[in-house]
């Protein structure tokens, strides 16, 4: 089975460091990342008439799936999910938190060549007690039954290293060595991230950082490997790598 290529990415409603908004830019650097699954976020608008979303079905292919959070100048604007794969389901999972901006997830689930795979993408809020409700609902919502394949990603807009809603995470799922991505002149904070279950399936985290990327948005997309075990004659066989516990 091939690997999975997994993106996360806060394209700033396509507008660039340079002020311009630019959907042909952006369509160049997914082109770049040629992922599998992209996360996005800030995506305006997010309809599939035109604009972004109508050009990444179109142009490259992707299956998407559109998550609304407010209206902006008469346009609906939120996540999306990107995905190569076909798309068997998908919900919304409710993060919006009394007195602030409205958060959502998208919980989809993608049917590939690994089988059927739990795919959630976020954008939690900026404020910390925002935030530490949001990763409970978030993993709430993961508890009934049993996890499975999973990867959740998104800009987390967490710079606390060691805050509660990075610890509650990395119990539920492993820390990751996880490179910054922010700002994306020159990164210094760890704001996007990308979990697995299983841990090990999770092989590779690094950032993006072409030319193209570093003026298309305000954040650097992160990219990660995705590659359950597979079973061979000696039994079940998973690729680990030191990054799956190592210092987030």
């Amino acid at each position: 089975m091939a690997p999975i290529r997994l993106a996360t990415w806060n394209i700033h409603g396509a507008i660039g460091r340079d002020g311009r908004h630019d959907i042909a830019r952006i369509l160049a650097v997914l082109h770049e990342l040629d992922a599998d699954v992209v996360a996005l976020q800030e995506v305006a608008p997010l309809g599939l008439e035109d604009g972004l979303l109508r050009a990444v079905r179109d142009e490259l292919g992707f299956h998407v799936v559109a998550g609304r959070t407010l209206t902006r100048r008469n346009a609906d604007y939120g996540n999306a999910l990107l995905s190569r794969f076909p798309v068997a389901r998908s919900a919304s999972i409710d993060l919006t938190i009394a007195h602030h901006e409205p958060r959502n997830a998208i919980d989809a689930h993608i049917a590939c060549d690994q089988g059927e795979i739990r795919v959630v993408a976020t954008h939690l809020g900026l404020r910390p007690s925002e935030r530490r409700k949001q990763v409970q609902r978030l993993l709430a919502a993961l508890e009934p039954g049993p996890l499975g394949a999973c990867v959740v990603m998104g800009d987390l807009n967490e710079w606390y290293l060691w805050g509660r809603p990075l610890r509650w995470l990395h119990r539920k799922f492993a820390a990751a060595r996880t490179p910054a991505t922010f700002p994306a002149r020159g990164p210094v904070l760890k704001l996007d991230r990308i979990w697995a279950h299983p841990a090990s399936a999770l092989q590779s985290l690094r950032a993006h950082r072409s030319a193209l990327a570093r003026v298309a948005s305000d954040h650097l997309p992160l990219l990660g490997t995705y590659q359950r075990a597979t079973v061979t004659g000696e039994g079940t066989r998973a690729t680990r790598t030191s990054m799956a516990q190592s210092t987030p």
